[in-house]
């Protein structure tokens, strides 16, 4: 009779499997990473490419790179213009939605009043309302703004706000959801800071500009960055309300590239490049603040 031994499977050191699954994990990121940039290295690519090679030669970068492209850009159209035209819009953006958001998210957080649950739920849910329904009423209010553009305390008789660079910038006056995301901010503070200011006889008002508003630059950050960029991006609204040069944003000076059925597209890539840039230097100068914000606001509350 012989007897036959069973050999047990010899386990994985833990440390050995969490080597494979970093490894997994680099690869992954890896792949998606160069899936992610590849566009950007495209265009660049296309920038640099003299305009009559853009499809010539295809190559990841070009033998001979040339700035002819940037100057064309910046020679073809009105991208200098349409450039300091976002500039103004996204700054009004900015400015009014760091007042009104910051001023609304702490009161729905912190300011008991009746009613204020309801009030909020009913503002974010505008949230969900496409924008394609809201382009008829905005344009509506916009050409009949009173007393601007030849109208009357009534708005009639003249084309109120339409364009120019204060019917570009209504829209974008307030962000219901950075509201939400300051309001949930301020919801994870800790009440005790206020409590002891009301015992030394700070009013609300005291309470916020001195306690809560100088621990609020990430959040601030977060709601500057998104209006920031919600205004430079936007294509929809300005092409609804603007109808000549002086109120062209730079998305819309893009498209003066793709007309008249000839695509130019190294120039088009060029005058891309340079739209971006202001997009990165803001994400790169708050690029702590912002991650930080909106992590604290979003889940915090």
């Amino acid at each position: 009779m012989t007897t036959t031994q069973v050999k047990k499977p010899r386990k994985l050191l833990p440390g050995s499997r969490s080597a494979q699954g970093r490894i997994v994990n680099f690869v992954l990121l890896l792949a998606a990473t160069l899936l992610v940039l590849f566009p950007f290295i495209w265009m660049l690519s296309l920038a640099f490419t003299p305009a009559d090679d853009a499809f010539r030669d295809v190559k990841i970068w070009p033998d001979n790179p040339t700035f002819e492209n940037f100057v064309t850009a910046l020679q073809l159209g009105s991208l200098d213009r349409a450039f300091l035209n976002s500039i103004v819009v996204a700054l009004i953006s900015v400015a009014t939605n760091c007042v009104i958001t910051v001023a609304a998210g702490y009161a729905f957080a912190r300011l008991k009043f009746r009613g204020s649950d309801i009030v909020f739920y009913v503002l974010l849910a505008t949230a969900a309302i496409p924008v394609a329904v809201t382009l008829i009423p905005l344009f509506l209010m916009v050409s009949n703004f009173p007393l601007a553009g030849g109208n009357d305390l009534f708005g009639r008789g003249g084309s109120g706000l339409i364009d120019t660079l204060g019917g570009i910038a209504i829209p974008y006056l307030v962000g219901t959801m950075s509201i939400f995301l300051v309001r949930q901010f301020y919801k994870g503070m800790s009440s005790e800071l206020a409590e002891a200011a009301r015992i030394d006889g700070a009013s609300e008002y005291r309470i916020f500009w001195s306690v809560y508003l100088p621990i609020s630059k990430p959040i601030i950050a977060v709601v500057a960055i998104f209006s920031f960029t919600t205004v430079w991006d936007d294509l929809l609204w300005p092409l609804v309300v603007s109808s000549s040069s002086r109120s062209q944003t730079v998305q819309l000076a893009l498209t003066e590239f793709t007309q008249s059925g000839n695509i130019q597209y190294a120039p088009l890539m060029a005058a891309t490049i340079i739209v971006t840039i202001p997009v990165l230097l803001v994400f790169l100068f708050n690029q702590r603040h912002f991650i930080s914000g909106l992590s604290e606001g979003a889940v915090k509350g």
